[in-house]
């Protein structure tokens, strides 16, 4: 059985700025901003939520299908996921498109500011479940087009498969009635900090509310590790500090890789959780989003030192 990893496709444009934005914007000033970051480096890598999600699951072993729309431009990309075992066959390009591109900058506080072209992506509600083909055991819905992701959330639920739901920086862009429906029925609902108060705010609900629509609400909090949010109480996953800060793009999608590894092989949410910690921690002291490479033995020891347990 599979994952169905649905969401952008993105060539990404990564720069770190080795410092913090807060030094160098002033609060009373934005009304009239106006800054310039300097970047010491420029990487051009391979990315969009699904395909970074589905890069750190298939390093975990499992089997990811990733459903999104490409452009004329796909083609370094689609060797790239060849080369590394990742199934195209719910991949869409689109010959008169570009694919969608991200230019994103980091600060060492891992805040982002980030320019997205979307392209090839606004084609995405063309594709459903069935252009992943049959074996899906379950789904994430990250970011892509809004009407995309209401669309596969729709069809992984009415199929009885378990939907993960991650609007990420999607957020923004639903109407509270739409996001109540992204929210109803899934199995997991997975955000940041911030955008669980979003979500909140947005939706005028209160967070048990929200945690009975969804069963269970995953909140990731950087640093601080991150929640699991169930009916019957809160649990909390401890962080794993990294070695060393290289370049946090990309970590959200690493520790989603890793907690969509621990949900398809039955583990229980918690053990999931700290997979995905660990993941993400290893992807931070790495380039790029699509950059970490493991060793299985190696990352089972990890675990087992970090928390005191086994996978």
């Amino acid at each position: 059985m599979s994952v169905l990893v649905s969401g952008s496709l993105a060539i990404d444009f990564i720069m770190v700025f080795p410092d913090r934005f807060k030094n160098h914007i002033l609060p009373d000033r934005l009304h009239v901003l106006n800054v310039a970051f300097h970047v010491p480096t420029l990487r051009k890598s391979f990315g969009g939520t699904a395909g970074n999600i589905a890069y750190h699951l298939r390093l975990l072993g499992e089997e990811p299908i990733v459903l999104g729309t490409v452009g004329s431009d796909f083609g370094e990309y689609a060797e790239w996921l060849d080369r590394h075992g990742i199934s195209r066959r719910g991949i869409r390009v689109h010959d008169d498109l570009l694919t969608a591109q991200a230019f994103i900058t980091t600060d060492l506080d891992d805040n982002q500011i980030t320019a997205f072209h979307s392209g090839a992506m606004e084609q995405a509600e063309g594709l459903g479940l069935a252009d992943a083909g049959p074996g899906i055991s379950l789904g994430i819905v990250s970011p892509n087009a809004k009407r995309a992701m209401l669309r596969v959330a729709r069809e992984l639920k009415a199929a009885g498969k378990p939907a993960v739901v991650d609007p990420g920086q999607q957020l923004s862009s639903f109407t509270r009635e739409e996001l109540l429906e992204l929210v109803d029925g899934a199995f997991l609902y997975v955000v940041n900090d911030y955008e669980w108060s979003l979500t909140l705010s947005r939706t005028g609900e209160s967070e048990d509310a929200l945690v009975r629509r969804a069963g269970t609400v995953v909140v990731t909090l950087g640093e601080k590790g991150s929640q699991i949010l169930r009916r019957d109480g809160r649990v909390d996953v401890p962080p794993v500090a990294a070695a060393r800060v290289v370049d946090p793009t990309g970590c959200g999608d690493a520790y989603r890789g890793g907690l969509l590894f621990g949900i398809s092989r039955g583990l229980p949410l918690e053990t999931a959780g700290r997979i995905g910690s660990l993941l993400g921690a290893l992807k931070i002291e790495r380039q790029g989003t699509q950059g970490l490479q493991i060793d299985l033995q190696a990352f089972r020891a990890r675990y087992e030192r970090e928390f005191g347990a086994t996978i």
